[in-house]
Order: C-alpha cells, then structure tokens, then sequence
C-alpha cells in the first residue's frame, strides 16, 4: 500500500512542477509583452512636443531646435553653480539688467536736465576770457560752468555755459545780441551738455588754484617734437618754465601737453602762442583748469 500511496504521490509532484513552469512561463511571455507595449508607445512619442521641453528652455534658439530634431534627444540643461537651479541666472540676469536700464534712465534724465539749464554762446571775441564770460551772465542766475571752444584767433569762437537751474538758462536768452569785444554775442538753447571734469584733476587748495593760474594746457602738438623742443618753444617766446607734461598716445595723430611757468604773466603771453607753428602743426594754447602736479614715485618691490 505504501508503495502505491507513493508512486501516485510521484505523478501528482511532477503535474504541480509542469503546471507552475506553465504559470512562470505564461507571466513572463506577459511580462515581456507589456514592456514591448511600453517601448512601442514611447517610440511614438514626438520629443520635439511642447510638454517635453523644461520651462526654461527658450523656443527661438533655432540652431538648439535643428539639432533635436537632426538628433532626437534633449541636451541636458546647464545648472547654476550655486544651487543647481538654472532659472537663478535669469533672475540675476534680468536683476542686473534692470539696474541697467535704472541706471540708463537716470544718467539721461540728468544729461537732459543739464542740457535744459546750458546755454549755446557763438560769435565770441578773440580778447574774450571765460571769466569774462561767465560775468556777463551772472546776473541771470548762479553759473556752474563756462567752457569756451574753438580757434582762439579766431571769430567763430563758441561756448557753453551751464546755470543751476532752468530759469537762469531761459534769462540768458534775452542776452543775445550784447557786445562783448567788437561783436555781439549770439545765445541759444543748447542742445548737449557740458562734459563734466574730473573732480580728482581739480585744483584741491589754494596752491594748487595758483598752480592754474601760471598754467597753459596745449593741444595739436606734433607727434616729432620732443618735450625738451616744447619747453625751448614756451620758454623763449613767454618766459620760464617751472614743469612741462607733455602726453600722447598710438591712437591720436597728436599730442597735448600741460605747461606751468614760473609766473602767471608768461602764461597769459603764453595764450597769444596759439596757432604759431611748432614742427609742423599750428598749437593751440588754452587756460588750464588742472594743475601739474608732481609725480608720485612708484614704491619699489622687494
């Protein structure tokens, strides 16, 4: 009996064996057709559609677009190097760019306020000085500054002067047509402004205003003639010459120089210099309003 029990027990073992590798086999045959399901609907899919590109992507970089299309994949996204969110840039970005725009909006806003408190000053007189100038106008407002340009020995001399405020601008209008000299000056509404000076190159005491006033600034000087040449030139029509600074660069076709004398009388005749031949350029000699001052030896480096 016992080895009957056990030769059925023997069959039944080897059915339960066949029918569990007929369930393992059946789920895996399943198994394998719902991942090639998957795979089919994801090689459906378009990776160019608009749900698949992270927000911020920017849509009109074409070269970007040619290459998914010509590549068929997403490139990754740069991160910030700070916390590895790339939408931080942008908001630095439009941060700065809008300190920008802030900033451009207040230099014009002041360029333009400066514009409407500055006056256009022609046909000046060739003996006319800026202080002179500027005393004309004293008695339409607070003058802030007086530059004239232009050829000194010559009549189409012109000037810019600047008021503290827009009435004392609109006020130096009515004086147009005062003379000044042999001919009447011309005032106008101007339409730039004064290019600020460097307030470091100001004169900072009373030694240094003294120092400009024996001071003549010059322009259009030859790019041949040495400083030794310049100071032979000045000192041999005016007077003598306490410090020359004679600059220039590769850029500009000629040079500049700051000239002090030892007295403020060489640097008035120094200003009748203008337009006489120094090589081969005329110069043109105008009040400095900076003084020379000494250079400042350079520490040495161990």
């Amino acid at each position: 009996m016992a080895a009957v029990a056990k030769m059925s027990a023997e069959p039944a073992t080897a059915k339960n064996s066949n029918s569990n590798s007929t369930l393992d086999s059946d789920s895996k045959s399943e198994f394998q057709r719902d991942v090639q399901k998957l795979v089919d609907m994801l090689s459906k899919l378009n990776p160019l559609a608009k749900e698949f590109f992270p927000s911020s992507y920017a849509h009109d970089r074409n070269q970007n677009n040619d290459q998914l299309a010509n590549n068929n994949f997403l490139p990754p996204s740069k991160q910030s190097g700070d916390d590895g969110f790339p939408n931080n840039r942008r908001r630095r970005n439009n941060c700065n760019q809008g300190r920008r725009r802030l900033n451009g909006r207040s230099f014009r806003a002041q360029r333009d306020d400066s514009i409407r408190r500055t006056v256009y000053v022609s046909d000046i007189d060739q003996q006319v000085t800026e202080e002179r100038l500027a005393a004309l106008f004293i008695g339409c407002g607070q003058v802030v500054d007086c530059r004239i340009c232009g050829d000194p020995h010559s009549v189409l001399r012109f000037a810019f002067v600047e008021f503290a405020d827009e009435q004392g601008a609109r006020a130096a209008l009515n004086l147009g047509g005062t003379m000044m000299g042999y001919y009447p000056v011309r005032v106008l509404p101007s339409k730039t402004a004064i290019l600020p000076v460097n307030p470091t190159f100001l004169p900072r005491s009373e030694d240094e205003r003294e120092m400009c006033a024996r001071t003549v600034y010059c322009t259009n000087i030859d790019k041949k003639v040495s400083q030794a040449d310049v100071k032979n030139f000045f000192e041999t029509a005016c007077g003598e010459v306490s410090r020359l600074r004679l600059l220039g660069d590769h850029v500009h076709s000629t040079r500049i120089a700051f000239v002090e004398f030892a007295m403020a009388e060489s640097a008035i005749v120094a200003l009748n210099c203008s337009g006489l031949v120094l090589g081969t350029q005329p110069v043109r000699v105008s009040p400095s309003k900076t003084p020379v001052r000494p250079r400042v030896p350079r520490p040495i480096l161990h």
